[in-house]
Formats: structure tokens, C-alpha cells, sequence
């Protein structure tokens, strides 16, 4: 649950496309279980908001997502997830990224400090009740956290795509950096339940290992993106251990263009 709440935070804008996430954009998501004998079964729900603040001594945007289980679940499974982003409306580079994450007995808690000068991010976790933990790692031009990894993906002309074509991002995760690989896999009608149907840009992602560049043993999970110039991610599933998880879209507000992709 935890990766699929991360990956709808994702979607972020390269500089081209600064305009893109303006304050006052909120995307809802329902999230559905589906396994043999639960056919899409709502369990939970996404929302991501977009607004303006002071960081700093100069206004950047700030994403915050929040995931948390529906109220008939939370007998079975509590999920409280949030994740905040702050990000230079200039670059769009991450200057700080938090994760608030509590799901059942689990919870983690951490905070990523950018400083692209030095070219170099700051980590601390804290896992439960352990001692929080602390790491500096390098960074390069092109690293990125969780969230900004799909801002690139949302902000790219369409035009730079090619079916089939395969790019590998670096990520910060925890305490080390790990790749993404994601790939277009073309365009394609999606429907999606009380929206209607879009024309969307379907991806397929996968995580590699802490090894490095090894994605032998990761899933993949898929991506539909609406086909317009607002480029929000419209559906997502992942894999797991039985079943398999997505998050839809239900609902947005203040976008910046009309939703064009929709099949009227």
C-alpha cells in the first residue's frame, strides 16, 4: 500500500512545465483490493493537494498526499499515511520531502533535506520506536525522490515517448539510492468507474533492487496517465504477495486545464 501511495504522489513536473502543479489543484482516489474471492473491494482512499507557502525566504509549491483506510476496514487494517514535498518552483527540484507513514502496528517516520549546491541529501528515519537514524548520500543532477520521480513523467511532451522505449531513473529511498526503470507502453482507452472513459498514456514502472541495477525479481506496476496537457495520473495497479492493489481516480478540482482526455 505504502509504494502505491508514493507512486500517486509522483507525478511531478520537469522545469518546462512549472505552471502544470498550481496551487489549488486536489486530485481524490479510491483504492481498491482485488484478489479471487474479493473482486475490487474499496478499502481506502487518496487525496493529493497542491498549494503555495513561504520555505525558506521564498515561496515555493508544497504536495501533500494522504492515504487512509475506509472506515468499515479499520477493524481489520488501519492505514494512515501522509507525505509532504516541497519544491522550487524555479528548478522544480525537491528541496524537502516528509513521510508520515502508520499502517497497523508499523509505522515510519522520515525526512529527506535537499541541498543541490552540494549536490547531497540528508536522511533520518525512525522505524517504530527505534532510535532515529541519519545518512548523507550523494546526489547527482538527475536524482530524485519518490515524488518527483512522476512529475517528469506528467510534465514530458508527449512527443518523447516512443512505445516501448525503456528510461532508468535514480530515487531516493530511506538510506540509499535506488533505479526505476519505466517504459511507455502507448496509448489506450481506460475506463474508469463513476468517470467515465479517457484517452490515457500507459506506462509499465519497476523498482530494482538495493543492488543496484538488478529488476529481476520486482513486479511490475502500470500507470495511465490522462492524454491532455493536465497529464494527472488517472489509474494505478501494482502487484502483491495475493492479489493486487490500484487507486483510481474519483474526483479533482482546480486543474489548470479543462480534463480533455475525457470521452465525452
Amino acid at each position: 500500500m505504502k509504494r502505491l501511495l508514493v507512486f500517486l504522489l509522483l507525478l511531478s513536473p520537469a522545469a518546462a512545465s512549472a505552471q502544470l502543479y498550481h496551487p489549488g489543484e486536489e486530485l481524490r482516489y479510491s483504492v481498491s483490493y482485488r484478489a479471487k474471492f474479493f473482486p475490487n473491494t474499496e478499502v481506502a482512499t487518496v487525496t493529493v493537494r497542491t498549494s503555495e507557502e513561504e520555505f525558506e525566504g521564498k515561496k515555493v509549491r508544497k504536495v501533500v498526499g494522504h492515504g487512509k483506510t475506509l472506515p468499515t476496514y479499520r477493524l481489520f487494517f488501519t492505514l494512515d499515511d501522509s507525505y509532504t514535498l516541497r519544491i522550487d518552483p524555479a528548478t522544480l527540484r525537491t528541496l524537502e520531502y516528509e513521510s508520515d507513514v502508520r499502517e497497523g502496528s508499523y509505522t515510519f517516520r522520515s525526512r529527506f533535506d535537499y541541498d543541490w549546491e552540494r549536490l547531497q541529501v540528508s536522511t533520518r528515519w525512525t522505524k517504530r520506536e527505534e532510535t532515529e537514524q541519519r545518512k548523507t548520500m550523494p546526489l547527482t543532477r538527475e536524482s530524485m525522490d519518490a515524488v518527483s520521480l512522476f512529475f517528469n513523467m506528467r510534465s514530458a511532451s508527449t512527443d518523447q515517448f516512443r512505445e516501448g522505449e525503456q528510461r532508468t531513473l535514480q530515487m531516493v529511498l530511506e538510506d540509499t539510492i535506488r533505479y526505476l526503470n519505466y517504459r511507455f507502453v502507448g496509448r489506450e482507452v481506460k475506463k474508469i468507474r463513476t468517470m467515465g472513459k479517457f484517452r490515457t498514456l500507459k506506462f509499465a514502472c519497476q523498482i530494482g533492487t538495493s543492488e543496484g541495477y538488478s529488476f529481476t525479481d520486482g513486479d511490475e506496476f502500470f500507470i495511465w496517465i490522462s492524454d491532455d496537457r493536465n497529464k494527472i495520473p488517472l489509474w494505478l495497479e501494482s502487484p502483491i504477495r495475493i492479489g493486487s492493489i490500484c487507486a483510481y481516480i474519483t474526483g479533482t478540482k482546480g486543474l489548470k486545464y479543462p480534463l480533455e482526455s475525457k470521452i465525452k
